[in-house]
């Protein structure tokens, strides 16, 4: 019993400064999106594509990784304050993490910020970082069955991407599938297919952070 009261106590401590992060980014005007997904899934290059292409709205990202600066130095290179938070062992960002992350931040500077969550199917869908708005990410190389087999990724998103569209042609993937598995967990996420190597959907990706942005 002693150890289901402290885990119970650790997530009601990160809920509480999940709130004070959000209440923080309410008041700074900043709107805050938190991608989850396997590694290998895009998530990256997809905000290097973004970031560039919202030309007026000045964005920032918080990237975890266990380690390295790799995806970081990336996306700094497009353009955007970027802060890196390497959890050693751990499999995701805690709100602690990305409250101290914000402190390295100009927020007044700021209408957009990403939060690249660690790479991992499961440990970051339970654990609230104080985001507005929660994208989760499946890519085609991973396979039609992920919505199914890992469902809690994709129970709290607002948003699922299909990524990696342009590889459709050659691998077998059925999109009904995911479709159907996604109606039975979340029927409130809508899917878009989307392609960083030829554009495909990165029109209404950007469309849906506006409309975000814009309140």
């Amino acid at each position: 019993m002693s150890r289901i009261e402290v885990v119970s106590s650790v997530l009601r401590a990160n809920q509480v400064r999940a709130e004070e992060t959000r209440a923080r980014l309410d008041a700074a005007g900043v709107a805050c999106v938190n991608l989850i997904s396997a590694p290998g899934s895009g998530k990256t290059t997809l905000l290097q594509k973004t970031i560039t292409a919202l030309e007026g709205i000045p964005c920032a990202v918080l990237v975890g990784d266990l380690q390295t600066t790799r995806d970081a130095e990336r996306l700094a290179a497009a353009g955007a304050p970027v802060v890196q938070i390497n959890t050693g062992r751990g499999c995701h960002l805690t709100a602690d993490q990305v409250a101290e992350g914000l402190d390295r931040l100009d927020l007044s500077q700021i209408q957009l910020l990403f939060i690249e969550n660690v790479g991992n199917m499961v440990c970051p869908a339970g654990v609230d970082l104080g985001e507005h708005r929660r994208v989760a990410l499946l890519s085609v190389p991973e396979g039609d069955d992920k919505v199914a087999k890992y469902p809690t990724l994709f129970q709290g998103a607002d948003l699922v991407l299909l990524t990696k569209v342009d590889l459709l042609s050659v691998l077998p993937f059925a999109v009904r599938q995911v479709e159907e598995d996604l109606a039975r967990v979340n029927t409130r996420a809508p899917l878009q297919q989307i392609s960083t190597l030829e554009g495909t959907g990165m029109d209404a990706w950007l469309a849906w952070l506006r409309a975000l942005v814009a309140g």
